[in-house]
């Protein structure tokens, strides 16, 4: 058994996976996700489980080059845009429309769905290489 980090199997086997430049997303319970990409479900209920509770983690053990997000999030989410920003630590942000990023999302090797109900609460992280 892991000591410490990640538990969840389905997120470790996906993070395995990454190679540079793959992305996986956190979003919320609202998000669209396409039949075609990887879903691993960790909504219980509204608000349960958090956002913040699955990307810390993530940013913990991943290589992270560059993240996603809707530019709405920036009006419409004020503090979460600004506690994500605090958070990923100076990693390069790109902000695209809504719907930009609900097309990208179809190149994702997994989503991962939140219980999280704060508006445009989603990420893309790419991968980057420890070397």
């Amino acid at each position: 058994m892991k000591k410490t980090g990640i538990l969840n199997q389905d997120i470790l086997n996906v993070m395995g996976s990454l190679g540079h430049t793959d992305r996986i997303v956190v979003c919320d319970v609202g998000l669209p996700i396409d039949k075609n990409v990887q879903r691993i479900d960790l909504a219980v209920t509204k608000g349960v489980v958090k956002f913040m509770d699955v990307l810390k983690p993530l940013l913990d053990e991943l290589v992270v080059e560059k993240f996603i997000l809707a530019r709405e999030i920036v009006a419409k989410s004020p503090a979460m845009h600004q506690e994500i920003v605090a958070l990923t630590k100076g990693i390069p942000l790109e902000l695209v429309s809504h719907e930009e990023f609900k097309r990208l999302t179809k190149g994702a090797k997994a989503i991962i769905r939140t219980g999280e109900c704060t508006p445009y609460t989603n990420i893309i992280l790419q991968s980057g290489v420890n070397f």
